[in-house]
């Protein structure tokens, strides 16, 4: 079974991952890739580590070539550029998973409030949202897919359990989120200069951060009831990884066995989501350039709050890596097809 491919949007960090990912998915083929930047280069000659490996060019964008030439389209294009070209290719029909944020929030109003006006809004009740370990059938199921973003796949994971379990409360949850330079795209900025963010740190976009929404409508769904937080993401000067904190109040009588209990059972047979032992907690590096999810907790008994800490790659499992995935469960796959690959340690 071999699923042709199409990449629109293809020269960004979350492009060029995803397709390094395809290139050794035994199932995958990847005939189209685009980039109005690079339209008529070879993909080598922009993305030297990929020569000798693949002799795709890149192409400009077009409906038409995309249509004939594949039958699922990752599209890995900014917000609003999405919602302008995912009903062409639906309504032609390839299956889509989309990278950006235009169809994560199933409320139009919200949608709107936080990015601009939804000119698909007819797609985001069919729309399915794709973290694979929560909707997994529905994936299975679904043509049109929008993976989640970085930061709230890293917080959706380690609480969604215990918030559809009843044994985290709902009122007065902080996250506190860090991510590398990669999340901010590859496209040139003063604030991602080499100088700007070696040896800074630095917290930004607080209170106003438009993961903020996404978050809320999972935790929300997941505690059956609406739920407001606090989410302060970080800029730290590593290239790619997010290590979340969240704090939040155990239910009554709640203990920490069984928490991490709950959790353990909750994921026994999910392949990329790993609860650590009592004692250890997770770290960035140990999570480089794979589809993992490694989760700790602590509760703190003298304050009465739970501490959980989780870590994934965020070109990876927060984008490329989770939408490979879903393609997966999309086309009856094994779920971690084209997705073994160990972390880049050291």
């Amino acid at each position: 079974m071999t699923i042709k491919i199409g990449i629109l949007g293809g020269s960004g960090y979350t492009g060029i991952e995803l397709l390094r990912i395809l290139l050794n998915h035994a199932n995958a083929e990847v005939t189209v890739i685009t980039s109005r930047k690079y339209a008529g280069k070879r993909v080598s000659e922009v993305f030297p580590s990929l020569s000798g490996v693949t002799g795709l060019a890149f192409t400009e964008p077009d409906v038409k070539q995309l249509v004939e030439a594949s039958e699922i389209v990752f599209t890995c294009v900014p917000h609003q550029t999405a919602m302008n070209i995912v009903p062409s290719l639906l309504e032609n029909g390839l299956k889509v998973i989309d990278l950006s944020a235009d169809f994560r929030i199933r409320d139009k109003t919200v949608y709107e409030k936080w990015y601009q006006e939804h000119s698909a809004p007819q797609y985001l009740e069919e729309s399915v949202y794709g973290l694979p370990e929560l909707y997994g059938s529905e994936i299975a199921r679904a043509r049109l897919i929008a993976n989640p973003g970085c930061y709230p796949t890293s917080c959706i994971l380690p609480m969604a359990p215990l918030l559809r379990a009843g044994l985290v409360q709902p009122e007065g949850i902080i996250i506190d989120s860090k991510s590398g330079t990669s999340g901010a795209g590859r496209s040139a900025s003063t604030a991602t200069l080499f100088c700007e963010v070696n040896e800074g740190f630095k917290a930004y976009k607080i209170g106003q951060h438009r993961h903020t929404p996404e978050i809320e409508q999972e935790f929300s769904a997941a505690a059956g009831r609406p739920v407001l937080l606090n989410f302060t993401p970080h800029l730290v000067p590593m290239s790619r990884g997010i290590l979340s904190t969240i704090y939040c109040t155990p239910a009554s009588g709640v203990t920490e066995n069984e928490l991490r209990c709950h959790l353990e059972d909750f994921y026994k047979t999910a392949p990329f989501v790993q609860v650590l032992p009592s004692g250890s907690f997770p770290n960035v590096l140990n999570v480089r350039g794979t589809n993992f999810c490694h989760i700790g907790l602590k509760l703190d008994h003298r304050t009465g709050r739970l501490i959980m800490v989780s870590a994934i790659d965020n070109l990876c499992r927060g984008a490329s890596g989770q939408a490979v995935q879903n393609m997966n469960l999309m086309e009856k796959l094994d779920e971690g097809t084209g997705l073994k690959a160990l972390a880049l340690y050291p």
